[in-house]
C-alpha cells in the first residue's frame, strides 16, 4: 500500500510504513552513488539538533508546543536507535546534504504526526519545513552534526591514542640500549637508540592527545 507525496517536481509513491517522505525517495533514486547508508552516529546527532531547535521553538513561541513535544518525543527515539532503516538516503549526495537532511525532517515529522494522533503523511498536523526545520537550514544543520559526529567518535580515538602512547613508552625503554643510526634528509646524521626513536614517537602522539582534547 502507498501514500502519495508531492513535491516541486511531482508526485511520488510513497510506502504508507514509511517515515520518510518524497524529498527522501526522491534523493534515493537520484544519488544510488556507494549503496551506502548514514552512519549512525550521525543521524542520532541529526535528531539531537532537531530535539533542540523544536525545545527553542516552543520556548520562543514559534511553534505550538504540542507539536514541539512530539517532534522532540520523535527525536527521542531516533536518538535511542528507532527508525534508523527508515534513513534511505546515500551518504554521497549533491546539495550539501539537504537531501538526508530532508530525511530526518520527514522522519520525525511523520513520527509526531502518528504521536499526535494522525496518518503518515498528514504535513497538515505537523510539516517537515515548517516546523521540524523551523529556524534552520541545511547549512548549519549539517556542519553542527559533524561536529557532533566527532566528539561521539571521539572517545574512541581518545583510548587508542591512550594505548598508542603507552606501548611507545614501553618500547622506548625496551629498544633503549638498540644503537642505530639516525636518518637526515635521506642520509646518515648523529647517532641515536631505537629507544630513542619510539621515545620521539611517543612524544608526538602526546602532543597529538593533548591537541585532540583541546580542540574538543
Amino acid at each position: 500500500m502507498f501514500r502519495q507525496e508531492s513535491d516541486s517536481v511531482g508526485v511520488l509513491n510513497i510506502p504508507e510504513t514509511a517515515y520518510y517522505g518524497v524529498n527522501a525517495a526522491r534523493a534515493k533514486n537520484n544519488f544510488n552513488i556507494t549503496g551506502e547508508l548514514l552512519e549512525t552516529d550521525f543521524i542520532i546527532s541529526l535528531a539531537e539538533i532537531k530535539k533542540a531547535a523544536a525545545l527553542a521553538n516552543a520556548e520562543l513561541g514559534m511553534i505550538e508546543v504540542n507539536v514541539a513535544g512530539a517532534i522532540v518525543d520523535a527525536a527521542n527515539e531516533v536518538i535511542v536507535g528507532a527508525f534508523h532503516d527508515h534513513f534511505i538516503v546515500d551518504p554521497l549526495q549533491g546539495g550539501a546534504g539537504t537531501s538526508s537532511h530532508m530525511n530526518m525532517n520527514e522522519v520525525l515529522a511523520n513520527r509526531a504526526i502518528e504521536l499526535l494522533g494522525g496518518v503518515k503523511g498528514d504535513y497538515s498536523i505537523v510539516h517537515p519545513i515548517d516546523d521540524v526545520n523551523k529556524g534552520q537550514s541545511t547549512n548549519d544543520v549539517y556542519p553542527t552534526a559533524g561536529k557532533l559526529t566527532f566528539l561521539k567518535k571521539m572517545r574512541g580515538l581518545e583510548v587508542a591514542l591512550e594505548r598508542l602512547i603507552e606501548v611507545f613508552s614501553q618500547k622506548a625503554d625496551q629498544f633503549k640500549t638498540i644503537k642505530k643510526i639516525g636518518r637526515t634528509q635521506l642520509s646518515d646524521a648523529v647517532p641515536l637508540t631505537l629507544g630513542d626513536e619510539f621515545h620521539a614517537y611517543y612524544s608526538v602522539m602526546k602532543r597529538n592527545l593533548k591537541r585532540l582534547k583541546q580542540v574538543k
